[in-house]
């Protein structure tokens, strides 16, 4: 394949990069992007592709990114969850770059889509492990509060059964031989009945999406500024506490909503 050669301007970057079909799929992207970050990746994806930079490149950076946000959740006080934040941002920011990239260049690689789940599925299990930690007190008073840690790590496996649920709609479709799974809200829409209600309840209460990075990183930073100040309450402790049980309520309502939708039926 002929490389396509360097854009001559962003608006022609822009029809290739981010061409209408892909911001209407339902899941292109997390809600950040649709809100702002689809509008200032170009400005820093179309560099990259002048500098030569690969997706998978691209995709590395989100990883590490991803990454600096659950690491910075061990600095203490107000600075860690800010740098948390930026670089939770940042990773989404990376996360709509390196798909513009492949765009551009006009490839698509299982690798690519490898890489794009270890940046996901890692940096949302050692955010909620990172907050086990800071609930404890810091690394070095881990050992003496193991209960917090605990309980962070129950969140990390949780938080990573969830996600793994949508992907093991991809593989026993595969397995069974059925095509691609259409990426639409009928889709994904349980039948009518309890679990379909259900569905349009949480629509209002969106407790299940609290467990991207992005929302994890914010939940820290709230919870940080309550422990700066309001004194006698521990706020990383409390988001832990309130976490668990609304994540665990999230992987049943998932595995529900799978099993009542036409994902898994023969014939869809």
């Amino acid at each position: 394949m002929t490389p396509r050669p360097d854009p001559t301007s962003l608006a022609e970057y822009r029809s290739v990069a981010q061409p209408p079909e892909v911001r209407a799929r339902r899941s292109a992207e997390h809600w950040t992007a649709d809100l702002y970050l689809r509008d200032l990746s170009p400005f820093v994806s179309l560099p990259l592709v002048r500098w030569g930079l690969s997706a998978n490149a691209v995709t590395g950076l989100m990883i590490f990114s991803g990454w600096l946000a659950a690491g910075s959740l061990l600095l203490p006080g107000i600075w860690g969850v800010v740098l948390a934040v930026f670089f939770g941002q940042l990773q989404m920011l990376l996360d709509c770059a390196d798909g513009e990239v492949a765009r551009w260049r006009g490839i698509s690689s299982p690798a690519g889509v490898f890489l794009d789940k270890v940046g996901h599925y890692t940096t949302e299990s050692l955010i909620p492990l990172a907050l086990g930690v800071r609930a404890a007190g810091g690394p070095a008073s881990v050992m003496d509060h193991l209960g917090w840690t605990t309980l962070g790590a129950l969140l990390a496996v949780l938080i990573l059964l969830n996600k793994a649920l949508n992907d093991m709609v991809h593989v026993a479709r595969s397995f069974a031989g059925m095509p691609r799974l259409a990426d639409t809200s009928e889709a994904v829409t349980p039948q009518p009945g309890l679990a379909a209600h259900l569905r349009r309840l949480a629509r209002f209460v969106p407790f299940h999406r609290l467990y991207h990075s992005v929302e994890l990183t914010l939940i820290a930073a709230a919870a940080a500024i309550v422990d700066l100040f309001v004194p006698g309450i521990r706020g990383t402790e409390i988001v832990l506490v309130a976490l668990v049980p609304l994540a665990a309520l999230a992987v049943v309502g998932h595995f529900i909503a799978i099993m009542k939708s036409s994902r898994v039926r023969a014939g869809a």
